[in-house]
């Protein structure tokens, strides 16, 4: 796959999906050189980020346990990824529609990509910036998902692959509202 023609992904169902579909990086090609990397950055963020401003976010959440959150949180992303590339598997057959396993981890990968990257704002000491660019990257996140479904599962009813989309963006959530879990309850 070409990182430079991830930013067309978000936007199209063919730019990068069709290349991607014929290269059929293998699934520990694709773990190893895309998720784990990019799943190190929140964790390494908070780690950095929480001690330093974890004060001028919310008050008490400079002294927290960052190493260990840290590493919760990446074992938490790990667990995310598998769950979630065996629910889009999951999610496919209630809607009959056919995508391979290879596939569906390759969305579970691709998806949160945005999510990863905006960590890095946690380099400026802003809720609302950072706000902000957690907004943003939801919203690319969203679209690769509905654009990866479109693609892989060669759709052709934009209601259905909406549908699809909002299933697993839904549990996505739940995923993402459970790791915050461990930034914000008391250690």
């Amino acid at each position: 796959m070409n990182i430079a023609q991830f930013p067309k992904m978000i936007i199209s169902s063919h730019e990068g999906w069709d290349q991607l579909e014929k290269a059929q990086p293998s699934a520990e090609k694709l773990f190893f050189l895309l998720v784990v990397p990019l799943s190190l950055l929140p964790p390494i963020m908070l780690y950095h980020a929480g001690p330093q401003f974890g004060d001028a976010f919310f008050p008490g959440l400079g002294g927290k346990p960052w190493s260990l959150i840290a590493i919760m949180f990446f074992l938490g992303e790990m667990v995310t990824y598998a769950g979630m590339g065996w629910l889009i598997k999951a999610i496919a057959g209630t809607y009959k529609i056919d995508i391979t396993s290879h596939d569906a981890y390759a969305l579970s990968a691709l998806g949160p990509i945005p999510l990863w990257i905006s960590s890095l704002s946690l380099l400026v000491p802003s809720i609302a910036f950072n706000a902000g660019a957690a907004f943003l990257a939801l919203g690319a996140s969203c679209a690769i998902i509905y654009h990866g479904v479109y693609a892989f599962c060669h759709m052709h009813e934009e209601t259905v692959a909406a549908s699809f989309t909002y299933t697993v963006v839904g549990a996505g959530l739940v995923a993402w509202a459970l790791l915050m879990l461990l930034v914000v309850l008391p250690a």
